[in-house]
């Protein structure tokens, strides 16, 4: 009769125990995720903080002296010299002045173009949508374009495999400024549907949002088809097909989130591909946007203008990669969950 209370305290001893130590694991792989977050993002400020310095220390590094080279080729008087010492802290040690720029960074100043007498961060505000509406268009044709072809050639015939990989090289080979040319002598010069240069509408949004997308829809294309193809091998779609569940359903709801995990990784390559890519379309469908102003102030030797164009940057790349880093976490939740 002593035997079963006895039995019984025992099992409940060990499912207790059993539950502590599930409710343990739980604790520090929620730490372990939290950790990497918080790495994640440190390690994005550092980037941020290195791309501020860079620039700083190019300036101090161009030759000549550091008024000259802020006022370029603006107008030049006493005055404005006066302001650029007040503004820069040129009179003050050289640890005082980078410590006060790293300062009026936190604080939104990003200084002032002396050739056009403005704030940079009202000339950046001003040219921001157009080149935001630029990128988000293509990032659109490019995913979209990337998933449609991925799903409809993932482990069809081999001449359907084949005009696809042949489409994606093509696009991923050939510049966007020369797809983009080829897009222009088409369909604006010659079939007259799109106008030539320009953001009046949503019209003069399209060439340059396939010019600027195609190259990506071409690198995650086959990133998403090999990443399809190697799901549905796997021994999780063989027991889904032995259920009865049919092709497309096995695709979109289990094989296109295994085929999302490599894609992600690109991401630092699809944000550099953005950034870099609309400064030359910008220009070469004469847009108006941050690649406008980018330019103009290369060409005019507007320094406080470039350094401020290579921060955004910075942040725009470190902003958007951060993000896609924590999805390709919540889309695959044993990276970053280990303790």
């Amino acid at each position: 009769m002593t035997g079963q209370p006895v039995t019984a305290r025992g099992r409940d001893a060990a499912k207790a125990r059993v539950r502590g130590v599930v409710k343990a694991r739980g604790r520090d792989a929620v730490k372990a995720r939290v950790r990497g977050v918080v790495k994640r993002v440190l390690a994005g400020l550092a980037v941020l903080w290195a791309a501020a310095s860079a620039s700083y220390v190019a300036l101090l590094l161009a030759p000549g002296d550091t008024i000259d080279i802020l006022v370029g080729d603006g107008p030049d008087t006493p005055e404005i010299r006066a302001r650029i010492v007040a503004e820069w802290g040129l009179d003050r040690p050289e640890v005082v002045q980078y410590v006060s720029y790293l300062w009026r960074l936190l604080h939104g100043d990003l200084g002032r173009s002396y050739q056009l007498q403005l704030g940079v961060g009202e000339i950046l505000s001003t040219q921001l949508g157009p080149t935001l509406q630029l990128t988000l268009a293509a990032a659109g044709v490019g995913v979209s374009l990337a998933g449609v072809i991925a799903v409809v050639t993932a482990g069809r015939g081999r001449w359907l495999r084949g005009a696809a990989s042949a489409a994606e090289l093509v696009s991923v080979s050939v510049p966007p400024f020369l797809i983009g040319l080829v897009l222009l002598a088409v369909f604006s010069f010659t079939l007259g549907w799109f106008p030539v240069s320009g953001a009046s509408g949503p019209q003069a949004l399209v060439l340059p949002a396939l010019a600027l997308g195609l190259p990506i829809a071409g690198v995650l294309g086959q990133v998403l088809r090999g990443g399809l193809e190697r799901a549905l091998e796997q021994p999780f779609a063989v027991t889904a097909r032995a259920r009865g569940l049919s092709e497309p359903r096995l695709v979109a709801r289990h094989a296109l989130r295994h085929a999302l995990i490599p894609a992600v990784t690109l991401a630092g390559w699809f944000t550099g591909t953005l950034l870099g890519g609309a400064v030359i379309t910008e220009v070469l469908f004469g847009r108006p946007g941050l690649g406008q102003v980018a330019m103009q102030a290369v060409t005019g030797r507007d320094m406080p203008v470039v350094m401020a164009v290579v921060l955004l940057s910075a942040i725009v790349y470190v902003t958007i990669s951060t993000l896609l880093d924590l999805a390709y976490r919540a889309i695959d939740p044993r990276i970053g969950g280990r303790p």
